[in-house]
């Protein structure tokens, strides 16, 4: 049930935020440190309009899919483990792209997944006081200071003012654990950096990443029509707030500390979540979540098996 749209076939031609930036008036670029035909996202990126900059390795794209690629060259490259280049690598990749494109007076929104924080956890020497030795912890620390690097270095060019940064984990360390569906290991950190006459907060809404960029938009004022299913996360009531959490096994709809969970041949549990101890209690099931929870999931199949998700022709 939890299959990414992503691995999936028939999934080119969608409604997906990039055609927010597309309205707009923005070029859409995908990064990525290692090979893009890795869990196939050059076809789900280049085939929703994405041009591909990633350490091609000798995977072709696809004829059916129309788009750019540029190579990431060896003598652009410092570091490199089995996953890709290191962080600090594809920044400098991603400013220099984006150099062109404001010389060239292009609007960009980049897309950009970087690849260190990944087994075997192996990063340059020098750049942090702790030395490589495969630790997560690490690995981490590293991960942060590139990060930290990168802003700095944007910071001197002059699109740096007119950019906004969205920082965001794909996911936690570790998705199993002893309950079904362990709620701590979906928390992930989220930001929204630079973002123009809007003042420093700590955004405390229960939400998801679906709901992030439907946020952006809202804050830059953007007029547009999708069939997203994220919201806008400053302006939820607290009745609105909600997470959605899963694995390929199981998917689980968060509210007001409870989760419901919809497994496999159409098992369903209700638990009481304890964020102290992240724990969950089973309780009685409530057949109005149910029937809310599955309506999410089906709604989104629905429209994917049905050509609901593929922009409209004009």
């Amino acid at each position: 049930p939890g299959r990414s749209i992503v691995k999936r076939k028939n999934n080119i031609g969608l409604f997906t935020i990039g055609e927010v930036f597309k309205q707009q008036g923005y070029e859409r670029n995908f990064f990525y440190g290692g090979d893009g035909y890795f869990d196939n996202m050059n076809t789900f990126f280049g085939g929703n309009g994405f041009n591909i900059i990633d350490r091609g390795r000798g995977f072709l794209l696809d004829s059916n899919i129309k788009t750019t690629r540029k190579n990431i060259d060896d003598d652009e490259v410092t570091f490199e483990n089995a996953w890709g280049i290191c962080d600090e690598d594809i920044y400098s990749k991603v400013i220099k792209e984006a150099d062109l494109a404001f010389a060239e007076q292009k609007p960009f929104f980049d897309f950009i997944m970087t690849t260190s924080n990944h087994r075997p956890y192996t990063y340059p020497e020098g750049r942090i006081d702790l030395k490589p030795s495969r630790l997560r912890e690490n690995v981490i620390k590293y991960t942060d200071f590139a990060i930290g690097d990168f802003i700095e270095k944007a910071k001197k060019k002059p699109w740096f003012k007119n950019t906004v940064f969205v920082i965001m984990s794909d996911h936690c360390a570790f998705s199993a654990g002893r309950w079904a569906l362990d709620v701590k290991n979906y928390h992930i950190p989220a930001l929204i950096y630079n973002l123009p006459n809007t003042p420093n907060q700590k955004v405390e809404q229960l939400c998801s990443q679906i709901d992030m960029f439907p946020t952006l938009f809202t804050a830059l004022n953007w007029d547009y029509n999708s069939n997203l299913f994220g919201r806008d996360i400053l302006s939820m009531k607290p009745e609105d707030e909600r997470a959605f959490i899963g694995n390929y096994r199981k998917l689980g709809f968060l509210r007001d500390n409870k989760l419901m969970v919809l497994s496999e041949q159409k098992q369903t549990d209700y638990y009481i979540y304890n964020k102290e101890d992240n724990s969950l209690n089973p309780i009685p099931m409530d057949n109005n979540v149910l029937k809310e929870s599955t309506s999410y999931y089906q709604t989104a199949d629905y429209l994917y098996q049905t050509g609901g998700l593929k922009l409209k022709e004009n």
